[in-house]
């Protein structure tokens, strides 16, 4: 047992059996839906993770900070329509313009949420939930009810999707799927490495003594929303690489799987505790699960809604009741002093 407690943190256990789930889901899959084993599940999976996981990673971010961001649904989707129309109104501009218009932008939504959250010390819960019906009304006012359509897009965007970044053996790896996994990685050196990311833990893990200890507690939960709003603009090009064609109810319900996504991933609604990895990871998990019930079971969007919110149950009850009392065995053993080797003569004596 103590060689478990210095190898291995609560959040790493959890996120260890998130791994060893989606293998045994894997394995079910595999013996119940014909050629499961394929390239094209494979890449249908992968390619749908990878949007989701970039938005998870900015609404991880806000978690960690004790808020959060039920508006990353609409700006993927005024993201991803404001991309497609630029695209086909100006077809020869750079690839690389057009996603830094998407981020621009996404950080532009998710800076008006920072601003009235640290600033304006509106709850988080209100600012976004009020900005997603405000940002999704600005779209289909903006869109005149014109949808961004294949036909009109130029021939680069489509064929992006299926854009092979390189080949492991008979399994060929998206460039989408790169990109996603790369923001993984940057999020998680991010909170382990920098001193940004560490304050993110404190000011989440106890927001009255980070403000004692003079973090700029305002301007790092403003960061936290810009970035968020950055990511889902991201995703917001991703996903009309995805699908093409665009209206005004894309990516409609997103919130809920990034919510998901990072909840069962352990990440904390109370702040300060979880990691990127394993938000990726309950990406993963919720996008394979929805993918594959619908081959499997045939079930419609009602249950696929339905199972998205009783994971959220069933992972904050896990983590109120069982990684609770996991971290406090972890805090009680990391609190216990050794006895230095006079202590341990002393008590022989």
């Amino acid at each position: 047992m103590n060689w478990l407690r210095r190898r291995f943190q609560p959040e790493q256990i959890r996120e260890l059996v998130l791994v060893l789930l989606i293998f045994a889901l894997i394995g079910l899959f595999a013996t119940q839906i014909p050629n499961y084993f394929t390239a094209r599940t494979f890449n249908r999976i992968s390619t749908s993770v990878a949007v989701i996981a970039v938005v998870a990673m900015g609404q991880t971010l806000v978690v960690l900070t004790r808020n959060i961001d039920l508006s990353v649904g609409s700006i993927v989707g005024v993201t991803a329509y404001v991309s497609g129309r630029v695209i086909m109104a100006y077809p020869e501009m750079s690839p690389l313009l057009i996603v830094l218009v998407a981020v621009l932008l996404g950080a532009f939504l998710g800076a008006f949420n920072g601003v009235m959250v640290a600033y304006g010390r509106v709850p988080a819960i209100i600012v976004t939930l009020g900005t997603l019906a405000m940002y999704r009304a600005l779209l289909v006012e903006f869109s005149g009810a014109k949808s961004v359509i294949t036909n009109l897009l130029p021939q680069w965007i489509i064929d992006l999707s299926r854009l092979n970044a390189f080949t492991v053996g008979e399994l060929q790896v998206r460039l989408l799927v790169v990109i996603a996994v790369v923001v993984v990685i940057l999020a998680q050196l991010v909170v382990t490495y920098l001193p940004f990311g560490r304050r993110l833990y404190a000011i989440g893990s106890n927001p009255e003594a980070a403000r004692i200890a003079g973090f700029p507690a305002q301007r790092i939960v403003f960061t936290t929303f810009v970035i968020s709003g950055a990511l889902s603009g991201l995703a917001g090009f991703m996903f009309l690489a995805r699908f093409g064609n665009i209206t005004v109810v894309a990516a409609q319900g997103m919130e809920l799987e990034s919510v998901a996504a990072v909840v069962v991933g352990g990440v904390s609604t109370f702040g300060g505790i979880g990691t990127p990895v394993g938000a990726f990871l309950g990406a993963v998990l919720i996008d394979m699960l929805q993918q594959s019930l619908i081959r499997w079971l045939a079930i419609s969007e009602f249950w696929r809604d339905a199972l998205l919110g009783l994971l959220i149950l069933l992972a904050v009850a896990t983590d109120a009741v069982i990684m609770s009392r996991l971290r406090a065995l972890w805090a009680r053993h990391e609190l216990r002093v050794e006895p230095t080797p006079v202590q341990k003569e002393a008590g022989h004596a």
